[in-house]
């Protein structure tokens, strides 16, 4: 308390020997993160402000914002902003919803409860790009294991080229993307539905309450923290997912999966349009803080 009062009246502020040397031992990895992740985000920021495409390397003019007023003007920036949209939409329903009813099968004690369990976390397991792989061969239309397996059961007559339809694409990928996703969102809603007090199901049956008035007013208004963890993650991976798009159909058929984190692949790496890229990737990632302040500021008072 002296050396408080010390500092404090003095108005200068001192370390300790302790921190001193926690600071010292702390100034590598301060490095280390300044140069493999501040400079990028700076340098990827400036680079925006220029038209810098390496099919001209000598001629890169400096164009301000620009790159952002194009991009915004341009209406194929809009039409893969709804398709993004709509991917993570639908991503993130379908998530929530069927990772709630596994969190409410896995928190009942069964037999094999635990086996059912480990085999959830497979999908969670397989790296994005085994994962891709995977469900391109079981939506091909020569020899997939999705074809075979309708046909085997007469919901279809001939095997259908299921990545090659406009109207289905978003769709598979985003079954994809569920299947991947899903076991995570039932581990983070599990582990809240565990925190929740058994006095508060038992003194509800003493009051006559049913299994859906319980639901209703006991596990869901319980389970927001764990909704809004699992909406917040879950929404940010979906906006800025590249990684089954690439696989899958690389923005096809046409432009059906043309999201804006393809666009920012096609606009850096294909036309070699690297300001206007480097702009696309700022504007997707402002979106998406922008979203995740929405979804916190939203949920989170209603939880408050």
């Amino acid at each position: 308390m002296t050396e408080l009062a010390t500092i404090h009246s003095s108005g200068r502020l001192r370390f300790t020997q302790d921190e001193r040397t926690a600071y010292l031992f702390l100034l590598p990895l301060a490095g280390v993160l300044a140069v493999v992740a501040v400079f990028p985000i700076l340098y990827s920021f400036y680079i925006s402000l220029f038209s810098l495409k390496l099919t001209r390397p000598n001629r890169v003019p400096f164009v301000g914002l620009g790159n952002y007023i194009d991009m915004l003007g341009d209406p194929n920036f809009w039409d893969a902003v709804g398709r993004t949209v709509s991917f993570s939409v639908m991503s993130v329903v379908a998530i929530a919803v069927i990772a709630l009813a596994c969190a409410l099968l896995l928190n009942q004690e069964f037999r094999g409860r635990r086996i059912l369990s480990a085999a959830l976390l497979v999908p969670w397991a397989i790296p994005y790009v085994a994962n891709g792989l995977m469900w391109k061969w079981i939506y091909d239309s020569n020899y997939g294991a999705l074809n075979g397996a309708l046909l085997q059961l007469d919901f279809i007559d001939k095997y259908m080229v299921w990545l090659g339809d406009a109207d289905k694409t978003l769709a598979l990928i985003a079954n994809a993307f569920v299947w991947k996703e899903v076991p995570l969102a039932t581990i983070l809603l599990l582990v809240t539905l565990k925190s929740i007090p058994a006095d508060l199901y038992a003194a509800a049956k003493v009051d006559g309450a049913g299994l859906v008035s319980r639901f209703l007013h006991i596990t869901l208004p319980s389970l927001k923290p764990g909704f809004l963890l699992v909406i917040l993650y879950e929404t940010m991976m979906a906006i800025r997912h590249f990684d089954l798009f690439f696989i899958l159909t690389e923005g096809g058929p046409g432009d059906a999966s043309h999201v804006l984190a393809w666009r920012i692949y096609v606009e850096t790496f294909r036309s070699l349009s690297f300001g206007t890229g480097a702009a696309l990737s700022y504007i997707l990632a402002l979106a998406t803080i922008g979203l995740a302040y929405f979804i916190l500021r939203s949920l989170g008072q209603k939880q408050q």
